[in-house]
């Protein structure tokens, strides 16, 4: 997993609407890069929920939110339609940037074993392309994540 000093990549990925995403469309600003397990599951809606209330707070704080799922392109448009988030969604169906942050393994459920994402956030600055916190996936609290941002 990338840690805290490392370097971020410039691009990021496509968005719900095909738009490219890069660091540099970020500049001046912090990225708060969240990478979750599914779109319009229990914990992932709460998450993307407590951003989305705490994002006028957070863009005062200078920080700009992207998501990242596996999940496709049309997944996360209806999970941005139905619960009105107001930031762009990676559709990294080919787990491209989960590798590269070092977030998608073998996670187990009830004994089944799968691969997966593991819910953690990266704050990058956008103008180094340095990661400057790592939320880890234990450290995560879903219900309450943009308080945790805010609270550097």
């Amino acid at each position: 997993m990338l840690t805290k000093g490392d370097k971020a990549p410039e691009v990021l990925g496509m968005d719900e609407n095909g738009h490219l995403l890069r660091l540099s469309d970020f500049a001046g600003e912090k990225i708060a890069l969240y990478f979750y397990p599914k779109d319009m599951t229990s914990g992932c809606t709460a998450q993307a929920c407590s951003l989305r209330d705490g994002y006028g707070a957070l863009m005062a704080a200078g920080y700009r939110v992207v998501g990242v799922s596996a999940d496709s392109a049309a997944s996360h448009l209806r999970f941005k339609a139905k619960h009105e988030l107001p930031f762009p969604l990676i559709a990294d169906t080919d787990h491209t940037l989960a590798e590269t942050f070092g977030v998608w393994g073998e996670k187990s459920m009830y004994g089944r074993k799968y691969m997966g994402m593991f819910r953690t956030t990266f704050i990058i600055d956008a103008d180094t392309a340095e990661i400057v916190r790592v939320i880890t996936p234990k450290e995560v609290k879903t219900k309450i994540h943009a308080e945790q941002i805010l609270a550097e």
